[in-house]
């Protein structure tokens, strides 16, 4: 090849190079965008909540007590999603990924893909006719035994349309994200790291202690903080399983409210102030996500020096 044919060959390398870098850019530039285009959309249409009086917000108290007990909500059904869901997810990540044979972990993990496909007003349905009247007796037993505990206290509510089922539901949700996120994470894990463990001597937990959890940690608070975000913005299998209500300690009886459902639920017949008031509920939720979204990218730089991004 002559020096003209590697010069010009050259610079068609050089100008696919401007060209995907451009591109690259473009596309991250139009995602900062559209983010703040959405915020400053909701923060102009919640501007009439918070400058109107509070006698003509919903129960005339103001923004804050509205906004409050349905916050809380939201953040006790997204808790109870996480704490049932990220066990079993990683449990199942590591049993396809390090326990299961070839076969059967391929028919697994395509079949946990698959769960994520599902329509979230399946699951709401699922949880409304079969989950909510099947934990009926599990509560009544719960307020009968365990009533003296805050959470657990009665009377159980007789259609199972708690807080508690709809954490339930969540997690069944959140549960493919987590799982898939997790088991790719764990099959990235260098070969050399689990054969010097097991040749020193380790079994196959104490090689999966030392070098896969610590290689996945990341990755593994990743997945949790998508399939968080997923909770705290789920609607429909929400407000189809959970009798709304005031703020209540208690898991198991009719109450509470989570901000997506409220505005699902009252969104259509919304007009004027109260339209703002939902918008101004979605600016909170918005708010609320960046916060957790930007305390997960911290904790991860922490743990930066043990993930694969420095293997």
């Amino acid at each position: 090849m002559t020096t003209s044919a590697l010069t010009r060959q050259g610079s068609k390398g050089k100008n696919g190079d401007k060209i995907f870098s451009g591109t690259a850019l473009a596309a991250g530039v139009l995602i900062l965008v559209t983010l703040f285009a959405v915020a400053a959309f909701l923060f102009i249409q919640a501007l009439p909540t918070f400058r109107a009086d509070p006698a003509q917000l919903s129960g005339g108290e103001g923004f804050l007590p509205y906004i409050f007990p349905i916050v809380i909500g939201t953040v006790i059904a997204a808790g109870i999603a996480l704490l049932l869901a990220t066990p079993v997810g990683i449990a199942v990540a590591l049993f396809i990924s390090h326990f299961a044979p070839r076969r059967f972990a391929s028919a697994l993990g395509y079949l946990i893909d698959l769960l994520a496909a599902i329509p979230s007003v399946i699951y709401g349905a699922w949880g409304y006719l079969v989950l909510a009247p099947a934990l009926v007796p599990g509560y009544d037993w719960l307020a009968a035994h365990l009533g003296f505990i805050p959470i657990f206290a009665g009377p159980a509510s007789q259609t199972g349309k708690t807080m508690l089922t709809a954490g339930i539901v969540l997690a069944v949700m959140v549960l493919p994200i987590i799982t898939s996120l997790s088991r790719e994470i764990f099959l990235q894990t260098p070969k050399l790291h689990e054969e010097a463990s097991l040749a020193l001597g380790a079994t196959r937990w104490e090689m999966i202690r030392m070098s896969v959890l610590p290689f996945a940690r990341a990755g593994i608070i990743s997945a949790v903080m998508l399939g968080l975000g997923r909770a705290l913005g789920e609607t429909m299998a929400v407000a189809l399983v959970l009798s709304t209500g005031n703020l209540i300690p208690s898991l198991i009886k009719s109450g509470n409210q989570t901000i997506a459902a409220e505005i699902a639920l009252n969104f259509p017949e919304a007009y004027g102030l109260r339209l703002s008031e939902l918008i101004a509920a979605g600016l909170v939720l918005f708010l609320i996500t960046l916060i957790v979204n930007m305390i997960a990218r911290w904790i991860i730089s922490r743990h930066k020096e043990f993930s694969g991004a420095n293997a």
